[in-house]
């Protein structure tokens, strides 16, 4: 379905008037997770309705690990993460818990802990991540789970000119994209069944 922000702010903020929501936004790489992510917690916050935002990218595991277990070029795919911590957090964050959650900088290529804080007093905290449906133990720590549809060519676009913007040359962003990104794609996109909600990016 089609959605404007204003109707998805409307539902988060129905779904926390009995205690803390946790929104999950799935979606493949590039189909713009953080962007909807970061837009329903500013409007939610203009409505007063106080909102926090935890991306599952801050799970990655760091660079050095990677490259001691050889995972250095499939970075993004799912044993990429490190998904007993994500799941430890969410568990906290679902129980209404306040938290500092770690977060992935695109400019290090590797995350920094604690740098995003989800306050006790958020009634509604919105994760993004490839894998929200994906996980077993995420799905029940999730009020909802929302899956953004975007076609795979309007991905792969994004995803180049992001590559090269963070220093890959054009031809190894496109290969890159074309190989892990379009693998993980794959893999989101055989859990859309599970999504309470699917919205056309």
């Amino acid at each position: 379905m089609s959605a404007s922000r204003a109707e998805l702010v409307a539902r988060a903020a129905a779904l926390a008037q009995g205690g803390r929501a946790v929104i999950g936004i799935a979606g493949g790489p590039g189909a713009g997770k953080s962007t909807l992510a970061r837009s329903v917690v500013a409007g939610l916050d203009a409505r007063g309705v106080p909102a926090a935002y935890l991306p599952m990218d801050g799970f990655h595991l760091p660079g050095l690990e990677l490259a001691a277990r050889g995972l250095a070029d499939r970075k993004g795919a799912p044993e990429t993460f490190d998904a007993d911590a994500f799941v430890a957090l969410l568990t906290r964050v679902a129980a209404g818990d306040a938290v500092l959650a770690p977060d992935y900088d695109r400019a290090l290529h590797d995350v920094v802990p604690d740098r995003l804080p989800v306050p006790a007093e958020a009634r509604v905290v919105v994760v993004e991540g490839n894998y929200l449906g994906l996980w077993p133990r995420v799905r029940p720590l999730l009020t909802e789970l929302w899956c953004l549809d975007v076609p795979w060519e309007v991905a792969r676009e994004r995803l180049v000119a992001r590559r090269i913007a963070t220093g890959r040359d054009p031809g190894a962003a496109a290969a890159w994209v074309d190989t892990v990104d379009a693998a993980n794609a794959r893999i989101v996109d055989g859990t859309r069944d599970r999504a309470d909600l699917v919205i056309e990016g």
